[in-house]
């Protein structure tokens, strides 16, 4: 069965805990400024015309420049989850990744 992905332009950083999506991948292609992209073992700064790919399953997140602006591919359910906690309070976003098939780590 094949997967769904969408693809928007955005900018602005991730989440500042590390997080595992168990069931989706996630991918973005840098546009302009620096992306500084976390991982359990280590850091990788990019810069415009660097893709990065992360699968699912893998711990990550991600600091942007004040000028970054980036292409995101994202799955439905990832959008969901974004969705959802701009809705949510910090103090539960931890059930909100839980929802979402991913998971807080910090």
């Amino acid at each position: 069965m094949g997967r769904a992905f969408g693809v928007a332009e955005w900018m602005g950083s991730g989440p500042p805990q590390l997080h595992v999506h168990h069931e989706d991948d996630e991918a973005w292609h840098i546009l302009d400024g620096q992306v500084e992209f976390r991982f359990a073992d280590g850091v990788e700064i990019v810069g415009p015309g660097t893709t990065v790919f992360v699968p699912a399953g893998v711990a990550h997140t991600y600091v942007t420049s004040d000028d970054a602006r980036y292409l995101i591919v994202l799955t439905p359910q990832l959008a969901a989850r974004i969705d959802d906690l701009h809705r949510t309070p910090p103090t539960a976003h931890a059930e909100v990744y839980r929802r979402h098939a991913s998971t807080l780590l910090e």
